[in-house]
């Protein structure tokens, strides 16, 4: 299907559909555009708290959203979004796949309103038999005025169809993205958008001792892979790389120690934190991003059978460290441990992992929040929680105290793979913790990656979480 792009224009024309965003003492300043009975309606209805209108014409309809002031510009432009993203009901109503929009707000609030008309229109239509027949499709949207520069609106542009990948990674169901198809996806990504990608197979998995990648996939008829992507430019400010990790299960059946059924369908979601991260790097390259940037993604399933790793068995990870795998379904930190000890060797600047790690994550902050937590110094903290805020991908801390390594410690090896049931994500990071030799960050995106309802411009299924809030990270503290 044809994705929704943005576009900048001086001025509408006449057979535009226009959206007018407005606040509610600049009402007056639509008067050149409505006729005398429609203004005086639009102001009766606005001293009524009626936020939304809709003039129809033969040609160029016009719709109004009347946005109420905001002095927090992150909440200002999260309004946006949602306001944005309501209008699409309308727009699908009417069949209108293209319009422009005018701001008449005192701050210009066009861009996030447009991102969130963006990033809602979305659709996943793949394996219908018939999917013109589903389509809704918005194809363009226009942003009228000297606000949207044409590097703006390439930016803007980069990060929806970098978010739009990244979704269609997460929505793919497994017998269609094994480890194999994954891989070979990450690859093609590489060569549209512009970044470099080697995979390595088992046989060069086995000769690097990646003893947690190995393990989880001992069941699995489809070899394990770990992908490496590089964005490197000629101008990149960085002396040192960024690295950027990702889980990559494909399919999650928990193993031995068996998901339950309700919760076993959208498994597929497992890979999500390796989606996001080939998202960012899409969006670096698409934009020329001058930041030297690394992405690992250990892929594999995670599935039961003759030859699966049982609760109680011992395994060696590369640096040498035992591991007593309690719980066959706290897999993946043990693929992201094998990443964390290979990135090692590019003496990164950060190491940000993201993974859908923990159902306690979940459990805590529910889906609209990322909990991480990690060694980074405070600034980098600061920064990546503003950049939450700014693309309300909204994170919270939690401690990495020393006390909470005594629950993953064993009675026959180094450590355990999973402690009690309390504080379970933190658990998670100690464990993470122990593969670390610079600075680093764990997201654990369990809530927010995939939702079985949608929430507003966050589509049902994948979200496509982390790609907006790490590329504004990484281009705010790298850059700036």
């Amino acid at each position: 299907m044809k994705r929704v792009q943005l576009a900048a224009v001086q001025s509408a024309r006449n057979t535009d559909n226009i959206v007018i965003l407005a606040e509610k003492d600049r009402l007056d300043m639509l008067d050149a555009t409505l006729a005398p009975h429609e203004s005086a309606f639009l102001r009766q209805a606005a001293a009524q708290e009626v936020r939304s209108f809709f003039f129809p014409r033969s040609e160029g309809s016009v719709f109004v959203r009347v946005l109420k002031p905001e002095p927090d510009p992150a909440i200002a432009w999260e309004d946006a979004r949602i306001a944005g993203n309501e209008l699409l009901r309308e727009l699908r109503q009417y069949k209108i796949d293209s319009v422009t929009l005018r701001n008449l707000c005192t701050q210009d609030r066009s861009l996030p309103f447009a991102e969130g008309l963006a990033l809602g229109s979305y659709q996943f239509l793949k394996y219908f038999s018939e999917p013109a027949k589903k389509e809704k499709a918005l194809h363009e949207i226009r942003i009228e005025g000297p606000t949207a520069s044409a590097e703006t609106i390439l930016e803007a542009n980069a990060l929806l169809d970098a978010v739009f990948l990244t979704r269609d990674f997460v929505n793919e169901p497994l017998s269609h993205f094994n480890a194999l198809q994954f891989s070979d996806a990450i690859k093609a990504a590489g060569k549209e958008y512009g970044f470099s990608v080697e995979v390595f197979g088992k046989e060069k998995i086995e000769a690097l001792k990646m003893g947690g990648l190995l393990a989880v996939n001992k069941a699995s008829s489809v070899p394990p892979q770990f992908c490496i992507l590089e964005w490197n430019p000629e101008n990149a400010k960085n002396a040192k790389p960024l690295v950027l990790i990702g889980k990559g299960v494909v399919y999650d059946t928990g193993g031995l120690s068996l998901k339950p059924s309700e919760g076993m369908d959208y498994m597929k979601c497992d890979m999500a934190g390796g989606a996001s991260v080939v998202g960012v790097m899409a969006a670096a390259a698409k934009t020329e991003l001058p930041l030297h940037i690394i992405g690992l993604i250990p892929v594999t399933d995670n599935k039961i059978g003759e030859n699966a790793l049982a609760p109680g068995d011992i395994i060696t990870m590369a640096s040498g460290t035992t591991v007593e795998v309690v719980n066959t379904d706290a897999e993946g930190r043990l693929i992201l441990a094998d990443a964390l000890l290979f990135a090692k060797k590019y003496d990164p600047e950060i190491v940000l992992d993201l993974a859908t790690l923990t159902g306690a994550a979940v459990r805590a902050l529910g889906t609209q929040v990322i909990c991480y937590m990690g060694n980074a110094p405070e600034n980098v903290k600061a920064q990546l929680e503003a950049s939450g805020f700014a693309t309300y991908e909204r994170l919270v801390e939690l401690p990495l105290w020393k006390e909470f390594g005594e629950d993953i410690k064993s009675n026959i090896a180094d450590l355990k793979n999973m402690g009690s049931s309390n504080a379970g994500m933190i658990t998670a990071g100690k464990f993470l913790e122990h593969f670390v030799k610079f600075p680093w960050l764990h997201l654990d995106i369990a809530g927010p990656a995939y939702l079985r309802v949608a929430n507003g411009y966050r589509t049902k299924e994948g979200t496509g979480v982390g790609v907006r809030l790490l590329y504004d990270f990484l281009k705010k503290q790298y850059l700036s």
